[in-house]
């Protein structure tokens, strides 16, 4: 069976193929961008009328027309058809049955291959915000958290070891500022994405006398790209973006596994609320961390989805290549990804329960070794020293399988004679994480300095 394409008549005697059909047509996804096509039909017939190839009546009608399209893409009544390749030709057909003959001028001097990548640009400006806000929501989570559980002290980590206490207000800050990298990547990613291609053809500009800086301002950016050929070709925008949601996604897979550790019964920090748990299908008391795993699933696939892309550009000699129409396909399943993940991780952020007690008698004493390499230090033995005393303190302990704070003042100065009473008062929790008072350490008042630090950051970018 053969169907009616855009190409029957013209160069090619045959009519293309069903199959060949259905993988040729992209306006499944590309249609996402139909406002945007729109926007920039209006901008690119402003601009053939000011070069000479529109009349005012044929202005007048084109506008008039792509504004009645506009408005059937508002209100859902735009009817697609089958011959309808992609979301340009759709709009270029619609054009013409609502003004008749004069809709096909609207693509005089105008290619395909600037029209997609334009309107993918705009896309991106329209939608930037969303991206932002899908971030800061998550951020004020972790704010929230950092303010509601100041003061809550749980063991922090290396290698997975336990190695000093911490504020899990921190802790929760430790995520933010992770999402504040993201943030500004997203900014960068936005402004190499803000370049005009409209105008420069297929791939080696216009005949038209078309003032393609006033086109550009007429869409909002800031100016027209440089060079034809590379204009229709580039697609970094698309790497910078899939490359920063990848990175939200890896931030926060990190998060969620520390919480999938966190809720289990062997650590007990957290428990998840039942909004964001699933049970087992054969056994009765499992409540699973399916939220969280998802997320760190997810992961993986925001990863691929980068690394297809950058597959695809490998082998693009120059200019505009089919393979490009690829570009969407990757870009939108990765954003619709990135925006679910992050409204899922925000509510499991929100809803989760802190067990403290849990998290304080976690602390095993050996985390304050560093805190009596301190008190040595503090005595005048030089740290390298200290560190090799206390290492064989703690290798004491564990021979006699006592904590560090069961052994006797006897055990201590049979090691080094420095030891006195005064050592004992070293392990407390609060005395250990108040001791890191620097600028971005784990101290109470520090902390504090650094969640109203890191409000200040919000609503910037």
């Amino acid at each position: 069976m053969k169907e009616q394409t855009l190409w029957s008549g013209g160069r090619l005697d045959s009519e293309m193929d069903r199959e060949m059909i259905q993988l040729n047509n992209s306006l499944w996804i590309d249609q996402r961008m139909a406002k945007e096509d729109v926007q920039g039909s209006l901008a690119w017939a402003n601009a053939i009328f000011e070069a000479g190839v529109l009349s005012r009546s044929e202005y007048d009608s084109i506008i008039s027309g792509l504004k009645q399209i506009s408005e059937e893409f508002s209100n859902d009544s735009f009817q697609f058809k089958s011959s309808d390749e992609d979301i340009h030709t759709a709009v270029e057909r619609r054009l013409t049955e609502i003004i008749g003959p004069a809709g096909g001028k609207i693509h005089t001097g105008r290619s395909r291959n600037d029209q997609v990548v334009t309107d993918f640009r705009l896309w991106i400006k329209n939608h930037i915000s969303e991206m932002k806000s899908g971030i800061e929501t998550l951020q004020n989570a972790f704010l929230d958290r950092a303010e509601q559980d100041m003061g809550v002290i749980l063991p922090g980590y290396t290698h997975f070891q336990q190695a000093q206490p911490i504020l899990l207000s921190h802790w929760w800050l430790s995520h933010f500022w992770a999402l504040e990298r993201d943030k500004q990547r997203l900014t960068e990613a936005q402004s190499h994405a803000d370049i005009s291609p409209l105008g420069c053809g297929a791939l080696a500009g216009s005949t038209l006398p078309i003032d393609r800086f006033k086109l550009a301002k007429d869409l909002g950016f800031p100016e027209p790209a440089p060079n034809s050929l590379d204009a229709v070709s580039d697609r970094d925008f698309v790497c910078d973006f899939l490359y920063e949601m990848a990175m939200i996604a890896v931030h926060m897979s990190r998060c969620a596994e520390a919480l999938i550790l966190y809720s289990t019964t062997e650590f007990g920090f957290i428990t998840l609320s039942d909004r964001y748990s699933t049970g087992s299908s054969l056994m009765p008391q499992k409540k699973n961390p399916d939220s969280l795993e998802l997320i760190r699933g997810k992961c993986g696939s925001q990863i691929g989805l980068l690394q297809a892309m950058l597959s695809t550009l490998k082998g693009l000699p120059s200019a505009y290549d089919k393979d490009l129409q690829e570009d969407k396909v990757l870009f939108f399943q990765s954003w619709d990804n990135t925006l679910l993940l992050m409204k899922v991780l925000t509510g499991v952020i929100g809803t989760l329960h802190v067990n403290a007690d849990r998290c304080r008698q976690a602390v095993d004493t050996q985390a304050f070794a560093t805190d009596v390499a301190d008190y040595l230090v503090k005595k005048g033995v030089p740290f390298r020293e200290a560190h090799h005393i206390v290492g064989k303190v703690v290798k004491r302990a564990e021979a006699k399988h006592l904590k560090l704070t069961e052994l006797s003042l006897a055990d201590w100065k049979e090691i080094s004679s420095l030891f006195d009473n005064d050592l004992f008062r070293i392990f407390s929790l609060e005395s250990a994480v108040n001791a890191r008072a620097v600028w971005g350490g784990t101290a109470s008042e520090q902390v504090l300095k650094q969640l109203a630090y890191a409000k200040s950051k919000m609503n910037t970018i």
